[in-house]
């Protein structure tokens, strides 16, 4: 019992901290469950579910008021209406590769192989686009154009892949594209909030049947680590990418994949 809590620690920890960094948490929740043991045959792949929807909730309370001055907007303002459907677009492609890749993601592409090059090489890409003087045309991320929300939209469907990162996806697209850093990572934020909320739902029907009431304190411990954990990343990454860039995020990818294709090699 001990172990379950401190796996439930530890994974929601993982999952909250990179769930919305451009570090890809699918690929070091794998990693983690993978080398330290952390595997669970019973419920697993459902709590790897759940505690991600602590994640989504810690992105809603903090965009809570935001999110209904919009919802309530966008009846009379066509600025906030451009916006919803812009973030609509920007779902759309991938909730309909999701929707018909999904047995094919979970069954081939959840490989600790993948992930760890999918690490490296999405380091190198978001550190060569953060060095790139690039032309910035935007600003806010509600004011990008509706062709630019659907290529980003687009680009997020790489993320598939494991250890790609759907938040370094869509903001290498939005700074090619024009964004600047904090716009870029703000609407990697917002297109989170419905891609999140479409692949807990669809995750959680899937593998809902491994889900047992003993289990359920493991799982709520690790919904609340995670959504602590998520809280204050959201609160201060904005801040912190304005000032400082990527970097510190691409070099970690480079450095964790690096790692764990030494020890895939050395036969851990």
């Amino acid at each position: 019992m001990l172990f379950d809590f401190l796996k439930a620690f530890v994974l929601g920890v993982v999952e909250g901290l990179t769930e919305f960094l451009p570090v890809s948490s699918t690929g070091h929740l794998l990693l983690v469950q993978q080398f330290f043991g952390f595997e669970d045959e019973d419920f697993g792949k459902t709590f790897a579910v759940l505690i991600q929807f602590g994640a989504i909730l810690a992105l809603l309370s903090i965009y809570s008021v935001r999110i209904w001055q919009i919802a309530i907007g966008m009846f009379k303002d066509a600025a906030a209406r451009r916006f919803v459907i812009g973030v609509l677009l920007a779902f759309l492609p991938a909730a309909v590769v999701g929707a018909l890749a999904h047995d094919f993601i979970k069954s081939v592409l959840f490989n600790a192989w993948i992930v760890a090059f999918a690490l490296i090489v999405g380091g190198a890409i978001l550190l060569w686009v953060d060095q790139m003087n690039l032309n910035t045309r935007y600003h806010e991320a509600t004011k990008f154009s509706l062709p630019m929300y659907f290529i980003i939209g687009l680009a997020q469907c790489v993320s598939m892949i494991p250890g790609t990162s759907r938040a370094g996806a869509t903001i290498v697209a939005a700074m090619l594209l024009g964004a600047d850093r904090r716009s870029a990572a703000e609407f990697s934020f917002w297109l989170a909030m419905p891609t999140m909320a479409g692949a807990f739902a669809y995750d959680l029907y899937k593998s809902h049947g491994q889900l047992t009431t003993s289990n359920a304190i493991i799982v709520a411990f690790g919904f609340i680590v995670s959504f602590i954990s998520a809280w204050i990343v959201v609160k201060s990454f904005l801040g912190y990418v304005q000032r400082h860039g990527f970097a510190l995020f691409a070099w970690w990818r480079v450095i964790v994949g690096s790692l764990a294709l030494i020890a895939l090699a050395l036969g851990r």
